[in-house]
């Protein structure tokens, strides 16, 4: 499996398209906004995209959703359904956030923990990893040690617990008893900033060393 990063809007969301190098199926995960510039990712790699994926329902990470699929006709899946009041209030997000209307969407699949997802050879394992926001899930590719996590977890920091039913003491047993047990070795793409593995935070990440965590 391949992998690109498209940051898109004001916050610098790490957009991500996953794809099967054997058929050229796409999957683009958090689509935030800036719908042209992913578009053009996937036309300068030769890609059909084939499914759109969301990690939780947060606008950056979500707002382009309804319009990347009205114009592709693909399908989307997740978050988990205890985000579903996030992605109905997408309106009101775009306006407190400043950004560009948003329609809220309903996915054609809510995704639950252990559930799998396929596009041309490749077959993701889906982790509802709640904290940051209630129904957040995280998307692993086994066979290539890679994760996409959204705001679960990010390099030397983790997701905010101050938003709407978002939880502190969840968001730690996500990363220890959900990521974690992946492996070390297993290299993440966080929703913002640079990419990590789990061994390094796991040994280095003052939130989950015992200091704040």
């Amino acid at each position: 499996m391949r992998h690109l990063i498209v940051p898109v809007t004001p916050f610098e969301q790490n957009c991500t398209i996953f794809w099967c190098e054997q058929t050229r199926q796409a999957a683009v995960i958090d689509p935030g906004g800036d719908i042209d510039r992913i578009l053009q990712a996937l036309k300068r790699e030769n890609l059909a995209l084939a499914m759109i994926l969301v990690t939780h329902g947060h606008i950056d990470h979500a707002g382009g959703v309804h319009a990347l699929a009205e114009r592709t006709g693909v399908p989307v899946a997740g978050p988990h359904e205890d985000d579903r009041f996030w992605i109905d209030g997408m309106p009101q997000q775009s306006r407190t956030f400043g950004f560009p209307e948003a329609p809220a969407f309903i996915p054609g699949r809510w995704l639950v923990d252990g559930d799998k997802l396929r596009f041309g050879e490749i077959e993701l394992d889906v982790l509802h990893c709640p904290g940051h926001t209630p129904g957040h899930v995280v998307f692993f590719h086994a066979p290539s040690r890679l994760a996409q996590v959204g705001d679960v977890l990010f390099q030397g920091s983790i997701g905010r617990t101050d938003f709407p039913r978002g939880d502190h003491d969840t968001l730690i047993r996500s990363i220890k008893e959900k990521l974690f047990p992946l492996g070390d070795d297993v290299e993440f793409i966080p929703g913002h900033g640079p990419l990590s593995t789990f061994g390094e935070e796991r040994r280095y990440n003052p939130f989950l060393s015992g200091r704040f965590g």
